[in-house]
């Protein structure tokens, strides 16, 4: 999702100043706090192997010298390193230092914009500060984290939030780099044009069938051209890569806006058959449609994301007919989007359902005389029960038939992570 910004009448008198913040490898580290004698060994958090979530989640810069990747299978991680140590994940920690940061960065600034538990944007504009001045505050922060939290962070010091992102990517770990208007077309335009912000694979792909490989070919492609085959994503994406990108830092004061819930799973055994998915489809509709409950809202598109046994994966939607917070319409819209789309010629490694498009469920309703509301009303009173009943009694109080003897999907996490605030499951894409 892509939102358009019309230039700051003001832009003139007063030149942004942007921070990203990005801790580094966060999840790692933070295990090194607490487990201080593996700090100098290769470390790989990784979840549960026995439940087949057994991949690299972090890795720490050990880890990452001798070639493990996030994403990649443990068993390929303990080939490139025969002492990695494998620990699992501990959110609660993670949460803990995420926060602890964050209150460092808002000693600076209202204005910080969390992006992810360990990365965030800082807006430290002020009239006649200089971007030399942001490369100092920048290094007071830097020097913070790792005296108070013990842990390093590197940050992009630029006149925007794309590319001051960029900017935290170009040192790590501990640093500091400054992308002026003076020298952006020497640092930024040389990179590979799938390191901007939101160019995902596919788009990727696209640009570079047109000999579009690096941002500085973007920035200088014809217009016309980019808007024809990509659209205003396109538009936007050569904005983004000439340096306009004019989309604010949030301030912290404001209520985060909940844009789509989600949820997914890697069961502890591949999907083979339409059965397994709507077996799957069934336990995550279930989750999201009471998250939907839980929040006041309901939602009109279905999102699926699928990934096969070889790591390739793709994402699909559809609309409903009306808004719904009914895990049962949600289930079903997944499964037909499902049989759609996917014709497992290959098994299903991991699989999620998002319901976009919100809006709250305390407004009106509209009637159809075409449908059989009536049995829609009944079906909402009945998961407003089911929801006090496991309040209750607990998770397993009340089950649907078909769920009670299969573990397919292994344990979801009913945590507030699995609001999905990106514009994807993944990283983000142009589409």
């Amino acid at each position: 999702m892509f939102v358009l910004y019309n230039i700051p009448e003001d832009r003139g008198i007063m030149e942004s100043i942007i921070l990203h913040a990005d801790l580094n490898s966060f999840y790692a580290s933070v295990e090194c706090l607490y487990n201080p004698a593996i700090r100098d060994l290769p470390v790989a958090v990784c979840g549960s192997v026995e439940n087949r979530h057994g991949i690299v989640l972090a890795k720490n810069q050990q880890a990452k010298k001798v070639g493990i990747k996030t994403g990649e299978a443990v068993w390929q991680a303990r080939l490139k390193a025969a002492n990695l140590v494998v620990v699992p994940p501990h959110y609660d920690r993670y949460l803990r230092f995420g926060n602890l940061a964050r209150e460092i960065y808002c000693s600076y600034s209202q204005r910080v914009q969390p992006f992810g538990m360990d990365e965030a944007w800082i807006d430290i504009s002020f009239p006649g500060r200089t971007i030399e001045q942001g490369y100092e505050i920048a290094q007071q922060i830097r020097k913070r984290i790792k005296f108070e939290l013990g842990i390093t962070v590197s940050i992009g010091v630029s006149f925007n939030k794309v590319f001051s992102k960029l900017g935290s990517d170009m040192k790590k770990p501990d640093a500091v780099t400054v992308i002026s208007r003076e020298n952006y077309k020497d640092l930024v335009w040389p990179l590979d044009v799938g390191e901007l912000l939101y160019v995902g694979r596919a788009t990727k792909k696209k640009l570079s069938n047109w000999n579009i490989n690096t941002i500085g070919d973007l920035a200088n492609a014809d217009a016309v051209f980019i808007h024809d085959k990509l659209g205003k994503c396109g538009t936007i994406l050569k904005d983004y890569a000439t340096g306009n990108d004019y989309s604010p830092v949030e301030n912290t004061e404001h209520e985060t806006i909940i844009k789509s819930i989600g949820n997914s799973t890697t069961p502890p055994k591949d999907l083979c058959s339409l059965e397994d998915i709507r077996i799957t489809s069934f336990v995550l509709a279930e989750s999201v449609a009471r998250r939907l409950r839980e929040h006041g809202l309901k939602g009109k598109t279905v999102q699926i994301y699928m990934r096969d046994c070889d790591l390739e994966g793709f994402e699909r939607q559809g609309q409903l007919s009306d808004y719904t917070n009914i895990s049962t319409e949600i289930a079903h819209r997944a499964i037909k989007l499902v049989k759609a789309n996917w014709y497992f010629q290959k098994p299903v490694r991991s699989f999620g359902i998002r319901v976009t498009d919100l809006a709250s469920s305390k407004g009106p309703i509209q009637i159809s005389i075409f449908k059989e509301e009536n049995k829609r009303f009944k079906a909402m009173d009945l998961e407003y029960s089911i929801d006090s009943i496991r309040k209750r009694y607990g998770p397993y109080a009340i089950q649907r038939a078909a769920l009670l003897n299969t573990r397919s999907c292994g344990d979801l996490s009913d945590s507030t992570e699995a609001l999905m605030r990106e514009v994807s499951f993944n990283t983000g894409e142009a589409r």
